[in-house]
Parts: C-alpha cells; sequence; structure tokens
C-alpha cells in the first residue's frame, strides 16, 4: 500500500471513530436520562429550564413560562409542573408582567446560585473543555454543533 492509500485509510478510520465516540455519547446521554428519571435528582427538562431560565437572567433577558415551554418544546402545563416544582425548591420567582396583568416572568430567585451545584456534570464538561487548545474547541463545537442540529432536526 502506498503512503497515500495508508494516509486516507487513517482518515477513515478516524473519522469511523469520531462517528463511533458521538454515539456512544448519545447512548450515554440515554442511561443517564433513565437513572435522573428515577433518583438522581431533578429531571433533565428541570435541569434545561433552570439553565435557560438563568441564562437569560444573564443577558438581561426576562422570560415567561410560555417561552420556557417553547424553548424546551414541551407544553406549558408540563412546564408550570416543572416551575412550580422550581419555585418550591428555591430556585426560581415569579414577577408580574407589567403590561399584561395574566402573564408573568420567571426569574432566579438568587442568581448567585451555584448552578454546578444543580448540574455537577456541566461543570466537569467544562473542566474538560479547559483542556483544549483554541483551535481543537473551535473544531470540536462547530462539529458538535452540526450533530446538534442533526439531531434537532430528525423525526420533524
Amino acid at each position: 500500500m502506498t503512503d497515500i492509500a495508508e494516509a486516507a485509510d487513517d482518515t477513515a478510520l478516524d473519522r469511523s471513530e469520531v462517528a463511533r465516540s458521538i454515539e456512544r455519547l448519545r447512548l450515554a446521554e440515554n442511561r443517564l436520562a433513565r437513572r435522573r428519571q428515577n433518583a438522581c435528582g431533578p429531571s433533565e427538562n428541570a435541569r434545561a429550564a433552570t439553565r435557560f431560565i438563568f441564562d437569560m437572567s444573564d443577558q438581561g433577558i426576562l422570560v415567561t413560562p410560555t417561552e420556557v415551554a417553547e424553548h424546551l418544546e414541551i407544553s406549558t402545563p408540563s412546564v408550570t409542573g416543572i416551575l412550580n416544582r422550581l419555585r418550591a425548591g428555591g430556585l426560581i420567582t415569579f414577577l408580574p408582567h407589567p403590561d399584561d396583568g395574566r402573564s408573568k416572568y420567571v426569574v432566579p430567585l438568587d442568581r448567585d446560585d451555584d448552578l454546578d451545584g444543580i448540574d455537577p456534570l456541566t461543570a466537569q464538561i467544562r473542566g474538560l473543555a479547559d483542556t483544549l487548545s483554541a483551535d481543537q474547541a473551535a473544531a470540536v463545537a462547530a462539529f458538535i454543533d452540526l450533530v446538534t442540529d442533526a439531531v434537532d432536526d430528525e423525526c420533524r
């Protein structure tokens, strides 16, 4: 085999390994979601709602329960239950909408709360990302964005 053919084979194997790695990640996420449903703290949707509410607050954007539901792509009644549990847990509160008496905003109760305590896996992932060079981080982020788009487009 020539050097060019060997290099092409190595590249194909590397790319194949990337696809297998993503599939292992998807399977691990599914296992984690099942474990969290049974006995491991807040649900995935509650974690995602909390992160969304905190992130929007950091950007100075107030969100309504309907916007949280749209972000999570779940029904408003489902979000109501999630938000009520987050409120009971002391993570969020509601503020009246100044222009619409029927609406309210969802805001963090204490913006100094440690989201890493709510989702320690995210803190661990941030630490792993800190080990990447800028070029590596850009390449990984770009690839994961493409995979995310493919997953989001599935079954639509």
